[in-house]
């Protein structure tokens, strides 16, 4: 009677380790791969030339030096450094394709950083990459400063008169529009507080270093508590026609109080004023003013 081979019936537990086996296998040769293809690949998807620059068949021409531009950083008029940039441009700037591969060279900041998250294919022509740009940071163009602004910007309390005439003199240039000299000089007055605004006044059509100077000066009195002794010795010259007693006090005259004042018949402003006292010869002018502030 001839042996017949009866089939092996496979278990669940049986079925269950095959189908561990084949995965793991799969997953195993999934690995392998993806080592093999970085093992033989030329670099990560994106970091080729082509991927990062911008224009990148565009070639500078042969011994041009790129200039030193102007840095933008997010705080200014955005139209004024586009200006500046193309400005600096000379023999290359109708090139929009140059425009556009140096343009990065003039930001700094998270404005580079921004730039350079772009994809730079979406800019096909320079028009398309200004006005992202102005897109971007329009808010500090619509944001320019006006008058109000300038004339209530006082000196902090750690500046010195000439730092924060700097200072302010940077803010008034970003006011739009433009404001002439005799304006700025005006605004800059009308800014101050009265210690220094009762002095300036006098001077606010002479040109903005006089009033540097003067309010430098102002600023030294206030500080030694002697700004009595800047008008006395006539180092601030107020423009009126004859001394005024009352605000600018006699020299303490020892020996005794003052019983008249002698005034030359032919006294001007520039002139001086005698003490006399009792039992004193009358005489001459004893203290002359040269002022140096006009």
């Amino acid at each position: 009677m001839p042996h017949s081979t009866q089939p092996i019936s496979s278990t669940p537990e049986s079925d269950d380790k095959d189908s561990l086996i084949r995965n793991l296998a799969e997953e195993l040769k999934k690995l392998t791969s993806r080592i093999q293809a970085v093992k033989g690949s030329k670099g990560i998807k994106g970091l080729n030339y082509e991927d990062l620059c911008i224009q990148p068949d565009v070639e500078l021409p042969e011994g041009y030096k790129s200039p030193k531009f102007e840095m933008f950083d997010g705080i200014g008029d955005l139209r004024v450094h586009l200006r500046a940039y193309c400005d600096k441009l000379i023999g290359v700037g109708k090139d929009e394709r140059i425009r556009m591969k140096l343009f990065m060279r003039s930001l700094k900041g998270d404005d580079l950083s921004w730039y350079i998250s772009q994809d730079p294919k979406k800019w096909s022509n320079w028009i398309g990459m200004a006005s992202d740009f102005m897109d971007r940071f329009r808010f500090n163009t619509e944001n320019v400063l006006d008058v109000f602004y300038i004339k209530n910007l006082k000196k902090k309390p750690t500046e010195t008169f000439p730092e924060y005439a700097t200072r302010w003199r940077s803010e008034a240039a970003k006011v739009r529009p433009t404001l002439e000299e005799e304006q700025m000089n005006k605004f800059f007055v009308w800014a101050q507080d009265p210690q220094y605004y009762e002095q300036l006044m006098l001077i606010e059509s002479h040109k903005f270093f006089d009033i540097i100077k003067l309010g430098e000066r102002i600023e030294e009195g206030i500080k030694s508590d002697k700004i009595q002794a800047l008008i006395d010795n006539k180092i601030i010259v107020t423009k009126e026609p004859a001394p005024n007693v009352r605000h600018n006090p006699l020299p303490e005259h020892k020996g005794g109080g003052v019983d008249m004042i002698e005034i030359d018949d032919d006294w001007d402003p520039e002139g001086s004023i005698g003490l006399i006292t009792e039992g004193d010869d009358p005489k001459k002018p004893i203290v002359t003013f040269n002022p140096i502030i006009v």
